[in-house]
């Protein structure tokens, strides 16, 4: 049973007094699955799981690479790490695109405590502004002109927790609904997925299959020149939408958690990086989700009484 509000409110309150303490626990718990690549020649690479330590500390401090510094040395006298990278090192390894998947993976698997709790999930996307600017010159006023440069956070999010169960980083122009159906499926791999909620930019044909064969059932909104027809699942959710609106609003309505997700993560870490490549910008971001699915694990320790274990199975 979920604790009754007196309860939530204290352990809220233990948990911001000893968020630091666990964060830097629980991180290097995390860490300590990752393999080190095989090397055969040239100088010796840092250890990998000491960088992505680095780096997680490092924006979760919201600090700048110098700043931090003093934070990951003192990991590194704790035991967390074995060395404590240069942090134009952790810059380096931030640009390294081979990263990424290996970022995303960890905040899958930071996710998994609780697959116990998470049933319902809802998926959006988010912005994420940078210092980058495109710039051009426009021929028919004779007048440079510049357009800020952003990304954006595709994410599917535990409505209970708002732990991030599953994201992906693409250009901020780039389009929600194909992200849709991989985040689905990735969620579903270590979660029991019963209800998926999305706005009206995911509503298609492929999206609500992808649900029904994941064991879930999708809450989409349909647009103004939507049709009847279609697939089984097509005409299930038109019915529910246009016949049962009560029913379809006490699901769709937990789609406020992903944006309360979301608040979250800016709120607490930021809603910008300072990154000026594509790569170091989207591997930033990923460190923040990482950030934030560690902190909600701390939450939920005080909240529900878990104990975290990332290499049981």
């Amino acid at each position: 049973l979920r604790p009754t509000y007196p309860q939530k409110w204290k352990a809220y309150n233990a948990a911001q007094q000893n968020e630091k303490a666990h964060f830097e626990v629980l991180l290097a718990d995390l860490c300590r699955g990752i393999v080190q690549p095989t090397q055969r020649t040239g100088r010796n690479r840092l250890p990998l799981a000491d960088v992505v330590y680095a780096a997680v500390m490092k924006v979760y401090s919201t600090f700048s690479g110098r700043r931090a510094s003093t934070d990951i040395l003192e990991c590194e006298s704790k035991g967390f790490i074995n060395h404590s990278p240069h942090y134009n090192s952790v810059f380096n390894y931030l640009r390294d695109p081979t990263l990424t998947p290996l970022l995303t993976q960890l905040i899958e698997q930071s996710a998994r405590p609780l697959r116990a709790v998470e049933t319902q999930f809802a998926v959006d996307s988010t912005g994420f502004s940078t210092s980058v600017y495109n710039r051009w010159l426009d021929h028919k006023y004779g007048k440079p002109k510049k357009k800020a440069v952003w990304l954006k956070a595709h994410a599917s999010i535990g409505v209970k927790t708002h732990i991030v169960t599953s994201v992906t980083i693409t250009d901020g122009d780039s389009h929600d609904s194909p992200e849709f159906a991989g985040l689905v499926r990735r969620t579903a791999q270590a979660f029991p997925v019963k209800g998926v909620m999305a706005d009206k930019a995911y509503l298609s044909h492929d999206n609500l299959e992808v649900v029904a064969a994941v064991g879930g059932a999708a809450y989409v909104p349909f647009k103004s020149n939507s049709t009847d027809g279609g697939s089984k699942e097509w005409e299930k959710l038109w019915h529910l939408f246009h016949y049962r609106q009560d029913e379809f609003k006490k699901h769709y309505h937990l789609r406020s958690n992903c944006e309360a997700g979301f608040s979250m993560i800016k709120r607490k870490i930021g809603g910008s990086v300072k990154s000026k490549k594509f790569e170091s910008q989207t591997n930033e971001i990923l460190c923040k989700f990482l950030a934030h699915n560690i902190i909600v694990l701390i939450h939920e320790m005080y909240e529900l009484g878990i104990t975290p274990e990332f290499h049981k199975n």
